[in-house]
């Protein structure tokens, strides 16, 4: 059903020689060398750089990339082009936390793909949009989304868009409480992305493996899976990845009721994604870091409502309802009370 997993962010003579696990250096090194060839590939090759910067967590690079790709693609009069473009700029948003700006660049990247016949950019850019709801906790507004990007990607025989879909609808399922439903689409998932020779794929999806497994009590087997994981975000250079697989060891940690060591991985993961420039993960690390001390008893109830309230006007700033109602039930379950609304619109990323 499925072939090898293909990287189409790879344009042009880029496609022949780059795959979905070729390194960073090696993709940045030969994008610059096909930059000089022509308008249109430096257009293809900026996508690929911009790419590359935002995988290594080195928003600035990627921004100007991908503004460069744009305005040569614009210059080239490829929508194609420029829609890829849009999508990688809309990409760099949201991972940056700036999800209102994501939509925007998503949904031109799609009408732009719509006017090139750009099947795939379309695809990708619908992917977006419907992985920033999810992101945002909007399921009833992105699940027909997901699940019709789903068959789109096994109707063309594409795994690495099915591994995204199935690994979003397993997220959503295991949001929503259904952790038998996501445990099986997150190892089908994996098992996809393995046959694919897909390893950033299958490292998301021993992640939500192992998140599903250690709400169940496995958490020796959770651990294994991360550690695994792991090892394929260092080998590829994934920086976003591995602040995301430690932040979900500290979850593991957490659950298993071992709070001071949820605390120092919690700890990390915050420095690995205040290095990478993304709040997001910034804030769920503080999340985790405000819980386990909480637990722990080094912090008092008073602070830790004052963090929590902080950390819920993060959220909202940003757009994460998911992340809002988990806050809520922190509170509800410990009896801290929240402040005054003023007191929870602070953008506390710089505590």
């Amino acid at each position: 059903m499925y072939g090898k997993a293909s990287a189409p962010e790879y344009q042009g003579a880029l496609r022949a020689r780059l795959s979905v696990n070729s390194s960073y250096e090696e993709v940045l090194a030969q994008a610059a060398e096909e930059q000089r060839r022509s308008v249109l590939e430096y257009a293809r090759a900026g996508l690929a750089m911009a790419e590359a910067h935002r995988r290594l967590g080195q928003a600035e690079a990627a921004e100007r990339a991908w503004r460069d790709s744009y305005r040569a693609a614009a210059r080239a009069g490829d929508s194609g082009a420029m829609a890829w473009a849009l999508w990688s700029g809309g990409t760099l948003a949201r991972q940056r936390g700036r999800l209102a700006l994501a939509r925007r660049w998503l949904a031109a990247a799609a009408a732009c793909a719509e006017t090139g016949g750009d099947r795939v950019a379309r695809g990708y850019a619908l992917a977006g949009l419907a992985e920033t709801g999810r992101i945002q906790g909007d399921y009833a507004a992105v699940a027909e989304l997901h699940e019709r990007l789903l068959a789109e990607a096994r109707a063309h025989g594409e795994p690495r868009h099915a591994v995204w879909a199935l690994e979003g609808i397993a997220q959503m399922r295991r949001n929503s409480g259904d952790h038998d439903t996501a445990l099986a689409l997150f190892e089908e998932a994996a098992d996809i992305a393995k046959r694919a020779d897909d390893a950033r794929g299958r490292a998301w999806a021993l992640r939500g493996i192992a998140d599903v497994l250690s709400v169940r009590g496995e958490t020796d087997r959770a651990l294994d899976l991360l550690s695994e994981a792991e090892e394929t975000c260092r080998a590829m250079r994934l920086d976003s990845a591995l602040a995301y697989n430690h932040k979900m060891r500290g979850n593991v940690l957490f659950r298993a009721g071992r709070y001071q060591r949820a605390q120092e991985t919690y700890a990390g993961a915050l420095a690995e994604f205040r290095a990478i420039d993304e709040p997001r993960g910034e804030a769920l690390a503080r999340l985790g870091l405000v819980k386990s001390r909480a637990m722990l008893g080094t912090c008092s109830p008073d602070r830790t409502a004052a963090e929590l309230d902080e950390l819920d006007g993060t959220f909202e700033r940003i757009g994460l309802h998911h992340a809002r109602e988990m806050v809520e039930r922190f509170r509800t379950e410990h009896g801290l009370t929240a402040g005054p609304p003023t007191a929870r619109t602070h953008d506390g990323l710089s505590a």
